[in-house]
C-alpha cells in the first residue's frame, strides 16, 4: 500500500533532516510514500481566526488525497491532528460538510469522506510494529538512553485519533525507541508542552516551558531528547542556545527525530539521515555509525 506524504509547512524549510530520515526509513521498511504536488497548508494557523475557513484549507488536502486514491501520512504532529480532526468533523456534521464542499467546488474538488490520516510514528507503530522493527535492526542502539517527547498534538484530539494511544499514559513512542535496543527513560514532565503554542504571543513563557524540560533532561545525563514534531524541534533545538544564554545555563541536550534513530539502527549512515542539519548532536555517539574509512 502507498500513502500520500504530507510534509506541511515547517519541515521542508527548517527540518530537512527529518524529511531525509522519514524517506530513508520508509524505504528501508518497505513503506511506499508518494508526493502529491498539490498539497498545501494544513490550515492550523488559520483555525483561531476562522475555524470554517481553516477547515476548507484542511479538507482541500484530504480531497486531493482522495482523488489520488491514497490515505495520508503526516510528519508534523499539528498537521496530523488538524487533518484527522477535519475528517472527524466532516463525517459528523453534514451541514458543515456541505458548506465546505460548496467552497471546494469552486476549484473543482469535493470530499466524500473516508481518508485515513496518520502520523508517521503511528504508521510505523501500526503497520510495522515494535517486533518487526526489532527484527530489522542491524545496529542496535545499545547503551543509548533517550527521553521521549510526545508533544501536544500527536495524540489529541483522542477521538479523531481513534484512541490509538493514551494521552494520559502514552507508550507508542517509548516502545518504538526500545525496539531499537535503546532505553526510553521516564522523566518528570514527560507530557509537558514544548511551549511552541504560545511562542507568538509570549516568547518568554514559551522559552521557560521548553528550558524547564531541557534542564531536567540535561541533569539526568541522557543521550538526548527524541521528538516527532518539527515545531517541538524548533523549540528544543532551534532555541536551545538562545535559552541557555538567557537563563545563564550551560545545558547541551542533543536532539533526535525518531526516524533518525530508527535509520541508524537499520544501518543507514548519519549523512544519509541528515545529521549534518542537526544543530545539537552528540558526535561521540554518532561516530559508531559512521562508515569505516578505507
Amino acid at each position: 500500500m502507498s500513502w500520500a506524504l504530507f510534509l506541511g509547512c515547517t519541515v521542508p524549510v527548517r527540518n530537512l533532516n527529518y524529511e531525509a530520515a522519514v524517506r530513508k526509513t520508509a524505504a528501508g521498511l518497505g513503506l511506499e510514500l508518494a508526493d502529491l504536488p498539490g498539497f498545501g497548508c494544513c490550515g492550523f494557523p488559520l483555525k483561531s481566526l476562522s475555524s470554517e475557513q481553516a477547515l476548507v484549507l484542511t479538507v482541500r488536502n484530504l480531497a486531493l488525497a482522495q482523488a489520488d486514491g491514497r490515505d495520508v501520512v503526516a510528519v508534523c504532529s499539528a498537521c496530523a491532528a488538524t487533518l484527522s480532526e477535519a475528517e472527524h468533523v466532516m463525517s459528523r456534521d453534514p451541514d458543515l460538510a456541505a458548506r465546505v464542499n460548496e467552497r471546494l467546488a469552486e476549484i473543482g474538488l469535493s470530499y466524500r469522506g473516508g481518508v485515513k490520516v496518520r502520523h508517521y510514528t503511528r504508521l510505523i507503530h501500526e503497520e510495522i510494529g515494535p517486533e518487526r522493527i526489532r527484527e530489522a535492526v542491524v545496529r542496535p542502539l545499545d547503551g543509548g538512553r533517550f527521553a521521549p517527547h510526545y508533544g501536544c498534538h500527536y495524540l489529541k484530539p483522542a477521538e479523531a485519533m481513534d484512541h490509538f494511544d493514551s494521552p494520559e499514559d502514552p507508550r507508542s513512542l517509548t516502545v518504538l525507541i526500545e525496539a531499537l535496543g535503546a532505553e526510553a527513560v521516564e522523566y518528570p514532565g514527560l507530557k509537558d508542552c514544548c511551549g511552541g503554542g504560545v511562542l507568538g504571543t509570549d516568547e518568554d513563557l514559551a522559552q521557560r516551558m521548553a528550558f524547564g524540560k531541557l534542564e531536567r533532561i540535561d541533569q539526568m545525563g541522557l543521550t538526548g531528547l527524541v521528538v516527532i514534531c518539527p515545531f517541538c524541534n524548533v523549540m528544543f533545538e532551534g532555541q536551545q542556545k538562545t535559552m541557555a544564554k538567557k537563563f545563564g545555563s550551560k545545558i547541551k541536550v542533543p536532539l533526535f527525530f525518531y526516524p533518525q534513530l530508527l535509520g541508524l539502527a537499520l544501518g543507514f549512515t548519519p549523512e544519509e539521515l541528515g545529521f549534518k542539519h542537526n544543530r545539537i548532536k552528540d558526535k561521540d555517539f554518532l561516530k559508531a555509525f559512521e562508515p569505516a574509512k578505507g
